[in-house]
């Protein structure tokens, strides 16, 4: 019998109408090699990596890889000894594929705007304000806002716009910073300049639902009914309504949701098509399908018609409750309608299927989808590698990540995820290396929850020094690992007489961002960790303080640095807030 890769090669680009057979096949991707040598030139994947081209991205993006640059002094002069004249979209395209190292791209950045004739586009200044965001590096964030928008929040920048302030506000909503959220909202409103009173109203929308969606929809509803009552010609828009809605539902809040679908009913808010796809949603997803079923009955009554919004959710909850044959006749009722089902019904489908342990059924979906039209998407594929993810089928998935390259899609983030997990959890320490390694060809640098499972792995495999680079390697890129993660190796590495190595660890933990505000976070001598503990802990609630009561973010910025009297300082800062609210509230 011919290997699977003995086909491949004398196979043309495949039609995607063939992928659900060979999905399947019974020929092992693995058969030829058990274990080949993790730095064996010869790899069992699919080549995909392109000829080095020696353009100035290239150049750059080699820089922010080479392992042996590890502070932004050294970074930067590198940088200028390439000599490349740095632009905007070279830039946004290096962005692209470094996400996940914030504290590099931020070096970069900086770079950049130093270097004669450079001028920072809207996009990557908001590009680089979402990765510090997602870093929860506020500060240096923050830093660059308002070094363009001025002291006083009256110069102009074409730089910093409203949607600089919406990342701003969704990134500290997914924080579960939702008062740092709300004062972001009321800073940005009360700059004229940038934000004019139509924007003022989208904005409120986008922080009651960045709020919801991160489950501070009490928080959400609260900011709500205080706006109701200090402005009594304000009318909420049936969006807010919905927003509302939706975070009650998404928080399992049945009766906070349905009070106040009550109160629009009482109040003559008339409910739209996103409304009813919101209450429907919302009782699929606490199992309230039938429920949800009567409201399609309902809205069509009211003269709408029911579209994707409304029929996926209880495609999807059937699915997901392993009532398949429901779900097939819910979407032959879908498909009498105008709209008809989308990518996202037949991803429903093969979930239901997957999660069924119906592989059988999910490939029949996939030839459906196809043989109508709707393409699979990487989405629908990632749900076939969470099935052999979680049954530990490493072969199957091998087979299905070279089928679906050799169709022409591309793998995501999630899958690189999903593979790598199931790849150390069975301890394949070759192929998660290789992965790894297609994952960064294919413009995906480790994340953390990737970079952890790697150096968890090697752990395991007693592959100190790997273990090391790879931890090394995330402090070098601005990922600050999981405690957990620093415990395991500091204390493997102490165990075995590695104390230098150790030291080193916990010498690098202490340089890392985090720990300038919460200094020997992750320094490992037992002898002093509880007066450690006790100052660390002192301090985050001064950081945490001064985020919830702290009305104007110029004054976080210019407390950024907090030393050995930061409870202090925190303690004055607030006071002084709190004096001149009440004196305004005394002149008001």
């Amino acid at each position: 019998m011919k290997t699977l890769f003995q086909q491949q090669r004398q196979l043309p680009l495949l039609n995607v109408l063939h992928l659900p057979k060979l999905f399947f096949s019974d020929q092992s991707w693995l058969s030829s090699k058990r274990n080949p040598p993790i730095n064996s030139s010869s790899s069992s994947f699919i080549n995909v990596r392109p000829q080095p081209i020696s353009t100035p991205a290239f150049i750059i993006t080699n820089l922010l890889r080479d392992p042996t640059i590890t502070s932004s002094s050294s970074l930067h002069s590198a940088l200028d000894k390439t000599e490349v004249d740095p632009d905007p979209d070279m830039l946004q395209a290096i962005f692209q594929h470094f996400d996940s190292s914030p504290r590099l791209l931020h070096d970069l950045f900086l770079w950049a705007e130093k270097k004669p004739g450079f001028e920072s586009s809207a996009t990557l200044f908001d590009s680089m304000v979402n990765v510090l965001g997602k870093a929860r590096n506020f500060e240096d964030a923050w830093s660059l806002v308002l070094d363009r928008i001025g002291d006083d929040g009256r110069e102009g920048s074409n730089l910093v716009s409203v949607n600089t302030f919406v990342i701003l506000i969704r990134r500290y909503a997914r924080s579960g910073m939702a008062q740092a959220a709300i004062r972001t909202f009321e800073f940005v409103t009360s700059l004229d300049q940038i934000c004019s009173s139509d924007e003022k109203t989208n904005l409120f929308e986008i922080m009651l639902d960045s709020l919801c969606k991160e489950g501070h929809v009490r928080v959400a509803s609260e900011y709500f009914t205080r706006k109701k009552e200090t402005d009594l010609c304000w009318v909420p828009s049936i969006k807010v309504y919905n927003i509302l809605l939706n975070g009650w539902f998404r928080s399992r809040k049945l009766k906070h949701a349905e009070r106040l679908w009550s109160d629009m009913k009482k109040n003559g808010v008339p409910p739209s098509v996103v409304t009813y796809g919101t209450l429907i949603e919302g009782y699929c997803t606490m199992r309230r399908v039938e429920r949800a079923v009567e409201l399609v009955d309902e809205m069509k009554e009211a003269g709408m018609d029911p579209n994707s919004k409304v029929y996926n959710p209880i495609i999807d909850s059937l699915g997901e409750e392993g009532r398949l044959k429901e779900a097939l006749g819910m979407m032959e009722r879908f498909l009498l309608c105008e709209s008809g089902p989308d990518i996202s019904t037949y991803n429903s489908l093969v979930k239901g299927h997957c999660k069924a342990k119906d592989l059988a059924g999910a490939s029949k979906v996939l030839k459906m989808m196809i043989s109508r039209g709707c393409i699979p998407t990487t989405t629908t594929y990632n749900y076939f590698f969470r099935y052999f993810s979680k049954f530990r089928k490493i072969e199957e998935a091998m087979n299905l990540y070279t089928k679906i390259i050799q169709s022409g899609h591309t793998p995501d983030r999630l899958t690189y995820q999903l593979l790598l997990k199931l790849l150390c959890e069975e301890e394949r320490l070759d192929l998660a290396v290789q992965v790894s390694k297609e994952m960064t060809v294919r413009g995906y640098d480790r994340d953390l929850a990737s970079s952890t499972m790697l150096v968890h792995l090697l752990c395991k495999m007693h592959r100190f020094e790997d273990a090391f680079g790879e931890f090394e390697d995330m402090i070098r890129r601005g990922i600050v690992p999981q405690y957990l993660t620093f415990e395991r190796m500091n204390n493997e590495l102490k165990k075995r007489g590695m104390t230098q190595m150790a030291r080193k660890l916990c010498d690098m933990m202490g340089s890392v961002h985090s720990s300038k505000k919460l200094p020997n976070t992750y320094v490992g001598d037992e002898d002093s960790s509880r007066a450690r503990r006790t100052s660390i802990m002192r301090k985050a609630e001064a950081m945490s303080d001064m985020l919830k009561t702290c009305n104007d973010p110029r004054e976080l910025v210019k407390h950024r640095t907090l030393s050995g009297n930061a409870v202090s300082r925190a303690g004055q800062l607030i006071e002084i807030i709190k004096k001149r609210a009440k004196e305004t509230s005394m002149n008001g």
